[in-house]
């Protein structure tokens, strides 16, 4: 049941109990801050509101009315309860300060999190200031929205191109993909370039659905051969750039990765980059939460304005 607007707010009983507990107005002003014109106007303010009398002034101070007597012990009652509230609050804002929850997709929880991490507590301990304690849970794009949209996740970090209803994004990096393929691959060979076409009839190993990386691939094909077009089905379906690098290595085919994923076996040589000049694989990476346009303040509004500071967090 709603309240009735006959129910007076936190302040006015805090100046009821003032009165009772001091037996004057003036002194129930001088402990409140307030004059003693100011506590009167209160007062009467309050008794009209409630339509209850509920103090007797007089030239010897204010005395309580039986009803007013009444209505300061649940007015005592009342602000206890209130303080416990206020309390809570104060504690849950103090650890939304200290702590926030983050949930990633892959390329960004294994190639970029650790770096802006380790990085964020330097910068505190330069500061000599202790920094915010990061929770970080890894999957895919898709996931790191359900968790945003379902509030398990503070803040998500996330592949996927296109917008998002009822979310708050930002960028915080530049990645590309790039075909990979083992160094005897047929591919690597071929004087002329793999077209758009050819990728997508290709067999890949790729991630599974709701990975940013395999949707990044889908629309850059679409924006190329128009959105009506198949792509092969893939020759394996994995669960993480890990399992698919290992994939390509053992022979199951091409694929499209991260080059955050890729950059030590490219530099290496254990994988070779295929050209496909045709295709616009460059992609942002972007953090989201939902609520205001900004990031909501504390460790979240910390970790990011960190993120955006660092050469990490300008490209890659």
């Amino acid at each position: 049941m709603p309240l009735s607007p006959r129910m007076p707010d936190l302040p006015a009983f805090e100046m009821l109990l003032a009165i009772a507990k001091t037996g004057s107005l003036g002194a129930a002003g001088r402990e409140l801050g307030l004059t003693q014109q100011a506590v009167s106007a209160r007062l009467s303010a309050m008794e009209a509101q409630t339509g209850v009398r509920l103090v007797t002034r007089s030239a010897r101070g204010s005395q309580l009315t039986s009803a007013g007597a009444v209505v300061t012990e649940w007015a005592d009652q009342l602000l206890e309860v209130a303080a416990h509230v206020d309390a809570g609050l104060a504690s849950l804002r103090t650890a939304s300060r200290k702590k926030v929850t983050v949930a990633a997709s892959l390329t960004v929880a294994e190639h970029l999190m650790p770096r802006w991490i380790v990085s964020l507590q330097a910068s505190a301990a330069r500061a000599g200031q202790p920094a915010p304690e990061v929770i970080l849970s890894a999957g895919n794009s898709e996931q790191a929205v359900a968790n945003v949209r379902a509030g398990s996740a503070d803040l998500g970090f996330i592949e996927s191109p296109g917008a998002l209803a009822g979310i708050r994004s930002r960028v915080v990096a530049q990645d590309s993909l790039v075909v990979v393929v083992p160094p005897d691959h047929k591919w690597v060979r071929r004087s002329k370039p793999v077209s758009a076409a050819e990728l997508s009839q290709t067999p890949l190993a790729v991630r599974e659905q709701g990975s940013g990386t395999r949707d990044t691939l889908t629309a850059a094909l679409r924006a190329v051969l128009g959105p009506g077009v198949q792509q092969a089905a893939p020759a394996l379906e994995l669960s993480s750039s890990v399992a698919v690098r290992g994939a390509v290595l053992a022979g199951a085919g091409p694929a499209v990765m991260s080059r955050l994923a890729v950059a030590d076996d490219l530099a290496i040589g254990r994988l070779r980059c295929v050209d496909v000049p045709e295709v616009d694989l460059r992609r942002t990476l972007r953090a989201i939460w939902t609520g205001g346009r900004n990031p909501p303040a504390g460790a979240v509004r910390e970790l990011l304005s960190h993120i955006g500071s660092t050469a990490t967090g300008r490209g890659g």
